[in-house]
């Protein structure tokens, strides 16, 4: 491997993109390459196995094109296929996304947090591992949320579809929360109708930033470190579509 090698970003199609955004930001220097798998989004009403195997399939993918670095910018997906693809490749680097409900626990001592996910994460061994280890003192609430990745799928997360499906969701919970986990990359998409609706009190916190500083972390423990110039990005989608191409990249630029 080398130096100028691209770190590979995988998600089930364009929610990863808010954990590129946090790599781009710590790393400009290195090259990327970006494979949503939107034709077989959403992943979250899938089977594990199934999902494991879609997480297999774009790994070997990513792999052969020469990445010197995998990661796996889905909750869904590492919940359900981190373990095996770091049993498939023990010798590679990869790196998988995990809720942000240790920072949630570390900030809100005796709160009440909320976790936002797809079913597959919510129901795999990883979250209640999670769970276990940092809630022993706050009150964790899950919100499984159907819907949601369609919608920032079809370019409609701030639409008043959007809106009205994050009401029904979380208005229940809004008045008694101190942090909300967004537990799915496609969900930092939504902040917008989700701040709008449980309100400024609600501290919001996704898995991102910390995704992206582990990246660092593994790149430059293995000497991997892309010092050259500014770096390249490469958007792939197997749906073939342009427009999730497009969406990828409005979505990049998002502020």
């Amino acid at each position: 491997m080398d130096k100028q090698d691209y770190i590979a970003v995988f998600d089930s199609g364009v929610g990863g993109v808010s954990v590129l955004r946090e790599l781009r930001r710590l790393m400009p220097r290195e090259n990327y390459y970006y494979f949503g798998d939107s034709a077989n989004a959403p992943y979250g009403l899938k089977t594990t196995q199934q999902v494991r195997d879609l997480t297999q399939a774009a790994a070997k993918k990513l792999f052969s094109k020469g990445a010197k670095c995998l990661v796996v910018a889905c909750n869904t997906a590492t919940a359900a296929a981190i373990e095996s693809l770091r049993s498939t490749y023990p010798d590679r680097i990869i790196v998988g996304i995990e809720p942000a409900l240790k920072l949630a626990a570390d900030r809100h001592p005796h709160g009440t947090i909320g976790i936002m996910a797809t079913d597959v994460t919510l129901r795999e061994k990883k979250l209640s591992q999670l769970l276990e280890r940092y809630s022993q003192d706050c009150t964790v609430i899950r919100l499984p949320s159907p819907g949601i990745v369609e919608l920032v799928e079809s370019g409609k997360a701030d639409s008043g579809e959007a809106m009205e499906l994050i009401q029904k969701e979380l208005g229940p919970y809004a008045p008694i929360l101190d942090a909300l986990v967004l537990g799915c990359t496609h969900y930092p998409f939504m902040k917008n109708a989700i701040r709008s609706v449980v309100g400024d009190q609600v501290e919001l916190l996704d898995g991102g930033e910390g995704t992206a500083k582990e990246t660092q972390r593994r790149l430059k423990e293995a000497n991997l470190l892309n010092d050259q110039q500014l770096g390249t990005l490469v958007v792939e989608n197997s749906s073939g579509a342009q427009q999730k191409i497009d969406l990828t990249y409005n979505l990049l630029n998002q502020e």
